[in-house]
């Protein structure tokens, strides 16, 4: 190789380097840019949520604190001052139980046979298309179905327009997020772990109940969290389904007719009324405090399982 050469190579690889640099930097920058439009992002949903919350407290945390237990202990009344929200806090609780009852199990199980059990088989991919495809469907089709379903062919098991009907109803908007979350958190349990207990003797099902399940009930519990969250909130399911506006009495037995927390809401701020307004304010911290309640025991159970493994 001759001293031309050489120089002419040395030159190639100085070009090629300054080319990387120069390709480097940029890829510094744009990664610089990336990570300012994410923070900015992340503040501006922060701004606004803060935003609302902070309006929700002026207007409804005076109305709270003014009368707390009548406000708590009362039923809804067409004067604002001695409206309360006893029986829509009350059908929120049982609407959550029946919920979530219904739909963990279900869920839980479902995941665990599609993922443990189904296989490749054109069955479970079915159901699994079926369930990726149910889960963006809207709330207010769930409502139809529910109506359909447990409200007219079940009328004389549900009894029509009833707190268990919305509770089945919810139970099945919610199913698919819980079966997709129990499926992703079983498929993050080591296929090692499988292996072991196969090679120890035991069955399929006793690998899964005594070594996969533990690991994955935390994720399992995420995904149910978000799930019920979800339900507790919801509010054309429950209007499809015929929730009442005005409900003066607790339900005796689940056949009996019900109203739930974002219905009153939704009543109140429908109201011209100003204090009606200020009540719907003050509903929203009540369901907004039993949301939060839910989560935290529902973190605590997850925190709990993780501790143990």
């Amino acid at each position: 190789m001759t001293t031309a050469d050489s120089s002419k190579d040395l030159n190639q690889i100085s070009d090629s380097a300054s080319g990387f640099d120069s390709n480097l930097a940029g890829r510094y920058q744009q990664d610089k840019i990336f990570r300012i439009a994410a923070l900015i992002a992340t503040l501006a949903g922060l701004v606004v949520l803060g935003f609302l919350v902070f309006d929700i407290l002026v207007d409804g945390l005076g109305r709270l604190l003014q009368n707390f237990p009548s406000f708590i202990n009362s039923f809804p009344s067409r004067s604002a001052d001695r409206a309360g929200v006893l029986s829509a806090l009350v059908g929120s609780i049982l609407l959550l139980i029946i919920t979530a009852l219904a739909a963990f199990p279900l869920g839980v199980g479902t995941g665990i046979f599609l993922q443990e059990f189904g296989g490749d088989s054109w069955f479970s991919k079915f159901v699994e298309v079926n369930i990726g495809n149910l889960a963006a469907v809207p709330s207010i089709i769930y409502g139809l179905l529910g109506l359909t379903v447990f409200v007219d062919l079940l009328f004389n098991v549900t009894g029509g327009r009833s707190v268990v009907s919305a509770g089945l109803t919810l139970a099945l908007l919610i199913l698919p997020v819980i079966i997709v979350a129990t499926r992703e958190a079983m498929k993050a349990v080591p296929d090692s772990l499988r292996l072991a207990g196969f090679a120890l003797g035991s069955t399929r099902w006793q690998v899964i109940w005594e070594h996969v399940l533990p690991l994955a009930l935390p994720g399992i519990l995420t995904g149910t969290i978000l799930a019920l969250s979800r339900a507790i909130g919801e509010t054309a399911p429950l209007i499809v389904i015929g929730a009442a506006t005005f409900v003066p009495f607790l339900p005796t037995n689940l056949k009996d007719s019900f109203t739930a927390l974002p219905i009153q809401i939704f009543n109140w701020t429908s109201r011209p009324q100003a204090a009606f307004h200020a009540n719907a304010a003050a509903a929203i911290i009540v369901l907004m405090v039993l949301l939060l309640t839910m989560n935290a025991g529902a973190i605590f159970l997850r925190n709990k399982f993780q501790s143990e493994r």
